[in-house]
């Protein structure tokens, strides 16, 4: 079963815990694992028009072989295996199976054809003796480069960019995240448009052309006509996402309003992030050991052990040179971590490099202008991690917490740090509230922190510490300082 996601607080799913930090998260399991998402999947090549059906059962449905290519510039090589690896697991979350892995050692990438003439020569024997009908590069290749080592291995050939573009194609479900996918897709091909023989050089102009209403005119190449109906559905997009923009801008503005702390996941994709969101809200979100499982934000309320509420939202994950496209599209997603009190930066501990995954993660959120909202680290999968690589993220950052979401270790003192760094409301006060203003004791406790309480014959007098727009509406019933 496949619970919706939220975009608020307001959720009817929304989880009060006892005051033992304990009991804070769930402690039955590393969450749900919806999985229905993905129990129907794209199988790449297979044509949607038969001109027989009896050619179904001659069909051949498989997977795209593929050969990965990486050029070496800097680093260890350490550091380039790790990179392939990423590389292989981001194919594999794409729907690929590996025949083989291939990386060259060069100052810079060739300017033709990315690993040189000869090494294209080599990968073209590759590829012909694994019967290979792909090659995904690591790294961005130029329009030049892909159309030039295309000609040459004579198989499609594939960058990392486009790579992350189709999962993140793959697992959109909502509207808007659907519109973002889209977007970036095709912020990506415009520039990379390119015919096959005289196809797209040919002039639509004239008469007597084939072209259709819109290409018929001056003259206008079939390139050109594509690349305008690319602008044209990219700025449709634009609009729609702007609107889509507003609606998420009202949600939090709304609330910002209401005074309720603001704390956004955020961290390397598949870290964890989804599961300890399960684990400390009973979110049911998906999880997935895969790559970009998450890419529409769930946002949910939380009560701390204190009796104080906060918004925990889970993001999409970071990754190593994520294409500026993504980042450009999803930036009004991106913006629950600008605007967040608190970011959870959660550290997938069982992870080679760790440390490159969390400078990876901060570069991306300093270019979304959210290098300024305090961090919290969490290493997280600390029950499949090296202990020596543990010993060493304890040396390197030593006030992350470290926890399992699966076997539920280290998350009590998770709350216990939540407690401590979760913004206190602003504004302390001391009132005597009649009976028959109920609902304003009830404000306090939802969004405020309760200090002491004492029922009298007039009143409730509370004495708490609130938000300023509660503030106001207590003054009324301030008590005068002794």
């Amino acid at each position: 079963m496949t619970f919706p996601a939220t975009d608020g607080p307001d959720h009817d799913h929304d989880r009060l815990f006892s005051t033992s930090s304990e009991e804070f998260f769930d402690a039955s399991g590393e969450g749900l694992d919806l999985a229905d998402r993905s129990a129907l999947r794209r199988v790449p090549g297979l044509a949607t028009e038969l001109d027989d059906v009896t050619e179904v059962e001659y069909r051949q449905l498989r997977l795209e072989r593929v050969v990965l290519i990486g050029v070496w510039t800097s680093g260890t090589a350490c550091e380039a295996e790790t990179s392939m690896a990423e590389l292989a697991a981001l194919a594999t979350t794409a729907g690929s199976v590996i025949l083989d892995a291939l990386v060259q050692r060069r100052n810079t990438p060739d300017a033709a054809t990315y690993v040189g003439s000869g090494k294209a020569r080599e990968l073209r024997d590759v590829v012909t003796a694994t019967g290979a009908d792909t090659v995904i590069c690591d790294g961005e290749l130029t329009p030049g480069q892909l159309r030039q080592l295309e000609d040459v291995v004579k198989v499609k050939v594939i960058d990392r960019t486009a790579l992350i573009l189709d999962i993140f194609a793959q697992h959109a479900t909502s509207r808007e995240g659907k519109a973002q996918v889209e977007l970036a897709q095709l912020q990506y091909m415009l520039p990379r448009l390119r015919g096959w023989g005289e196809s797209m050089s040919r002039s639509g102009g004239g008469m007597g052309t084939g072209g259709g209403i819109g290409t018929r005119g001056p003259g206008e190449t079939k390139i050109e006509t594509d690349r305008r109906r690319l602008r044209a559905r990219m700025a449709k997009l634009r609009r729609e996402l702007a609107g889509m923009k507003t609606v998420r801008a009202t949600k939090r503005s709304s609330r910002q309003r209401s005074g309720v702390p603001a704390v956004t996941i955020t961290g390397y994709t598949n870290a964890g992030k989804s599961s300890l969101l399960n684990r400390l809200t009973g979110a049911g979100v998906l999880v997935e050991d895969a790559l970009f499982a998450t890419l529409d934000p769930a946002v949910r309320r939380a009560t701390l052990p204190d009796g104080r509420t906060f918004t925990l939202a889970d993001t999409v994950g970071f990754v190593r040179h994520l294409p500026h496209q993504i980042v450009e599209a999803f930036r009004s997603t991106l913006e629950e971590v600008a605007d967040a009190d608190l970011l959870l930066h959660v550290v997938d501990g069982s992870h080679p490099d760790p440390m490159s995954q969390i400078s990876a993660v901060r570069t991306v959120v300093n270019d979304i202008d959210a290098g300024d909202v305090p961090e919290l680290v969490v290493v997280n999968k600390i029950d499949a991690a090296d202990p020596d690589m543990l010993a060493r993220l304890r040396h390197s950052v030593p006030d992350a917490v470290f926890v399992s979401a699966r076997t539920g270790d280290g998350l009590s003192t998770l709350v216990d740090v939540l407690t401590e760094r979760v913004p206190h409301p602003d504004v302390e006060v001391c009132v005597l509230v009649p009976f028959t203003r109920g609902d304003l004791v009830s404000r306090v406790y939802a969004s405020g922190e309760v200090l002491d309480l004492e029922h009298t014959a007039t009143g409730t007098l509370l004495r708490a510490r609130v938000p300023v727009g509660l503030a106001s509406q207590l003054a009324a019933f301030l008590l005068e300082p002794a």
